[in-house]
């Protein structure tokens, strides 16, 4: 099977091919971005598409990052995953940010789950807030994708030890070793890699892994008077 991985939920525009019989993409690109997904985004796939022999028919499934995060930058993946699979006639799978935050901590099991590190995630969310998910030790899911005050992120880390990835990782590491708990963020971990969502993606089912964004936070603009301006 091979797969196309498409990433714009974060500050990071990235797509890359991967195939079940490969542990290394055969194709890859990334830029990191505060805005600009839509225009970079097209482009950057049909680099890599064209990379790979076959193009764009010789790909099996699409897999796309559905949040938290950027509602634009959402979006922009989201449109153009659709468009692949729809023109392709093949699958369109999901994948959460968290989630592949968390894959290649949980893939070092020697590393942190081995010696009983708690696993966690937590993306800047802004205004004090996380977006956040953690595994516990015996690697079940110990808090489900949140959206928490980075204090209550922390009391849910309890004593620690805990490794932690995501871009609000080093404040909360920070934090952490305020309060005496050991917590320690890899290097590399900051943002997600596109190689795991592609991964994530190959094994994702489908029928449940449905290419919808994950909003965690509420719109912040709402409407006057049940959606209709007061009178004078």
């Amino acid at each position: 099977m091979r797969i196309l991985a498409i990433d714009t939920a974060l500050e990071r525009c990235a797509a890359c091919i991967m195939a079940d019989d490969s542990p290394e993409p055969l194709a890859q690109e990334s830029m990191d971005l505060t805005r600009g997904h839509a225009e970079a985004l097209l482009p950057l796939v049909e680099r890599v598409i064209a990379r790979v022999e076959g193009g764009f028919d010789g790909l099996d499934r699409v897999a796309v990052t559905v949040g938290p995060g950027s509602y634009t930058g959402l979006r922009v993946g989201l449109s153009a995953a659709r468009a692949v699979g729809l023109a392709c006639g093949i699958p369109v799978v999901g994948v959460t940010t968290l989630s592949a935050l968390l894959a290649p901590l949980l893939a070092a099991d020697d590393d942190f789950l081995g010696k009983g590190y708690l696993l966690a995630a937590a993306i800047d969310a802004r205004h004090g807030h996380v977006y956040f998910q953690a595994l516990s030790q015996d690697g079940g899911i110990a808090v489900p994708p949140s959206l928490l005050p980075l204090p209550e992120a922390l009391r849910l880390l309890g004593p620690g030890p805990a490794a932690l990835a995501g871009s609000a990782a080093p404040a909360l590491a920070a934090a952490a070793a305020a309060q005496g708990v050991r917590a320690v963020v890899p290097d590399g971990h900051i943002a997600p890699q596109i190689e795991w969502i592609a991964s994530l993606g190959l094994v994702a089912d489908p029928a449940h892994a449905l290419a919808r964004p994950l909003y965690l936070r509420g719109p912040d603009a709402q409407p006057q008077d049940h959606a209709r301006l007061a009178r004078r």
